[in-house]
């Protein structure tokens, strides 16, 4: 994916560096994590959510990785890192306590790779996430403070609950009716931003999700019925 020039610049460059946000899809695709202790571990289980083929390259692994291996989540080699094993890797992460290590996986890696804690040796870097069911958002500060990431994330915690997991769900039953109901695209489109805008987040937060929902359903509704008038 890299020559050894673009590899070169990458990494040696003094130039801040500008990160392209992006969400990948995983699905069974090569992600091989080398290390297995307690920030490999970290690592593994927001793999495993993704649904990847992981491979694990450690001589040890921590007791959880271990029970994700005997539940069939991954693959684990029990010794210490080879070149061979990036073979048709779409995505690497290094976690070994051995920057030597890591920095030898960072330079042989030819696709996504990311050296755990160095910024510098990752052509991508893992963001501060925040799941609410179907919603992610994902916060960095382009590996400048992690810290700042993470209290950032906190405060995002805070403003988006659980309860916007729920009604996502809801969100998802509306729109997959109105596609099929409401012929009309100027009328779905009204419904699809009326039930997602700042006057339901506000009631959603305010009233629950419960409440909110009943409302929602309501102009869905309203809709289905001016579609057909």
């Amino acid at each position: 994916m890299k020559s050894k020039n673009t590899h070169h610049a990458l990494f040696h460059s003094t130039d801040p560096k500008v990160y392209y946000p992006v969400f990948l899809n995983l699905q069974n695709r090569k992600a091989v994590v080398i290390g297995g202790g307690k920030v490999a571990e970290r690592k593994i289980l927001a793999l495993l959510k993704t649904r990847a083929d992981i491979k694990v390259i450690s001589p040890q692994i921590t007791q959880r990785i271990k029970r994700e291996q005997l539940k069939g989540g991954l693959k684990h080699v029990s010794r210490n890192y080879r070149k061979s094993d990036l073979n048709n890797a779409f995505l690497v992460i290094a976690a070994t306590d051995s920057q030597v290590v890591n920095e030898q996986i960072s330079q042989d890696a030819p696709c996504l790779v990311n050296v755990v804690d160095t910024p510098h040796l990752c052509n991508f870097i893992v963001p501060s996430v925040i799941r609410r069911g179907p919603l992610t958002i994902a916060v960095s500060t382009s590996g400048i403070s992690p810290a700042l990431s993470r209290f950032i994330r906190k405060e995002l915690e805070n403003l988006y609950r659980p309860e916007f997991s729920e009604y996502l769900k809801v969100l998802r039953s509306i729109r997959t009716e109105a596609m099929t109901v409401i012929k009309d695209l100027g009328k779905r489109g009204a419904l699809l931003k009326s039930v997602a805008s700042d006057k339901m987040i506000k009631m959603l937060r305010e009233k629950g999700v419960i409440e909110t929902k009943r409302i929602a359903k309501d102009l869905l509704k309203k809709s289905k019925s001016d579609s057909n008038s």
